[in-house]
């Protein structure tokens, strides 16, 4: 009995049907293919849309665009054509084979065989396809049976698919995460291990990505402890060490008893050494964008314990304050109440309000308004009619001192 895709509301979203019409679906030119299938399967939520077709990239634009479907030849060298439809875009990638493999880039040719297609995939529960019309699957490489058995194989030889693109070392230990057991295929792990220096010829940007993608998967802990004891991080992060994963393991654990989301980036700041020099050199050497690497940064300086949460909210952001109270193991979870719908407040006077009440226009007037923004602070941030009366008890202060 062959297998179908379980009906969804992700199979009904406007403008597919039309797409698969202008795609001759109903001849068995398209189908849906990878993670689509995968989480369909497991009644996971679908988010993103991947439909692979036997026809050319080319003459997918130009039938999409006879059917009044916007097309954007995204990656069309490599067979990519996006789709931009009501509810988001839906990649259509020809079907392809490999012709040569420097492990960075591939050089393909079109087919139009499907397990041809399907076997220059990594694993075998994303190569599977779905007709979109009737829901039958197409299963080369028997990725039903290891999806059904919660179990992440390569297809094929794995030291073989890894030296097609060394990224899949890193996506190996992602899908583990998300989808495997943790019975491992040993196989499997003792090629990531054996090919980890291979990561360092990769960019840094596709590095940080997976690894980030990695962080947000609800339990990563298996996995990056295998990938600690195999060293397959040490050749592009050296300070990722079995104390990193104590780290990580803590915060997990307060994330959830305080109920707050997780954050790939405040995981990444608890799997590295508290410090934020170190922060600052490891955001760089990923290449994170600059509101990321400061994030790590701001994450990764100490707390002290002079600060109430909301003073450090106000100093460094209530996103960075979050991030350092929980990284601190010290700080008890309560401490996070304050910062619950909390938004900093702006001062609720300026400069003209101090020149107003007196005081001579220049260096005077930023001395003052910094003394009365301080005062604000250590009260707790008051409203404007206290803010009125710090003004004119500092304000006077500083003319006596003038005097």
């Amino acid at each position: 009995m062959t297998m179908k895709l379980p009906d969804a509301v992700w199979r009904h979203r406007p403008g597919l049907d039309g797409l698969f019409g202008a795609l001759d679906a109903a001849k068995g030119q398209a189908r849906f293919v990878g993670g689509a299938v995968r989480d369909g399967l497991l009644g996971l939520p679908v988010n993103d849309i991947d439909i692979a077709t036997t026809l050319d990239p080319h003459d997918v634009v130009a039938r999409l665009k006879r059917a009044g479907i916007k097309a954007v030849p995204t990656g069309i060298d490599h067979g990519t054509i996006t789709a931009v439809l009501p509810d988001g875009p839906v990649e259509i990638t020809t079907l392809r084979r490999d012709v040569s493999t420097d492990g960075r880039r591939a050089t393909i040719a079109y087919t139009d065989d499907w397990q041809e297609d399907a076997a220059r995939r990594d694993f075998t529960i994303n190569a599977l396809y779905a007709d979109p019309l009737t829901g039958a699957i197409s299963d080369y490489f028997g990725g039903i049976a290891d999806l059904g058995a919660r179990r992440l194989r390569f297809i094929g030889d794995a030291s073989a698919r890894i030296a097609e693109d060394h990224l899949r070392i890193l996506r190996y230990f992602r899908f583990l995460a998300r989808y495997g057991d943790n019975e491992l295929d040993s196989s499997a792990y003792d090629a990531c291990v054996a090919a980890a220096n291979s990561l360092m010829a990769l960019s840094r940007e596709r590095i940080a990505d997976e690894l980030l993608k990695l962080l947000g998967v609800a339990s990563p802990i298996h996995a990056l402890q295998l990938m600690v004891e195999g060293g397959i991080l040490r050749p592009v992060l050296p300070e990722v060490d079995a104390a990193g994963i104590e780290r990580i393991e803590r915060l997990i654990a307060r994330e959830a008893e305080a109920g707050i989301g997780t954050s790939a980036l405040r995981r990444l700041a608890a799997l590295l050494p508290p410090d934020a020099a170190l922060a600052e050199a490891v955001g760089a050497r990923l290449k994170l964008s600059n509101k990321g690497r400061k994030r790590l940064v701001v994450a990764l300086e100490p707390v002290g314990n002079v600060e109430s949460p909301r003073v450090l909210a106000h100093r460094v952001g209530v996103e960075g304050a979050i991030d350092r109270l929980l990284l601190d193991p010290n700080q008890p979870l309560t401490v996070l109440e304050a910062l619950r719908d909390w938004t900093p407040p702006a001062l609720p006077i300026g400069g003209g309000a101090l020149i107003a009440r007196g005081l001579t226009p220049g260096p005077d007037v930023a001395k003052v308004l910094r003394a009365v923004q301080d005062q604000w602070v250590a009260e707790d941030f008051p409203d404007s009619n206290r803010v009125a009366g710090i003004a004119d008890q500092i304000v006077s202060k500083f003319q006596r001192a003038r005097q």
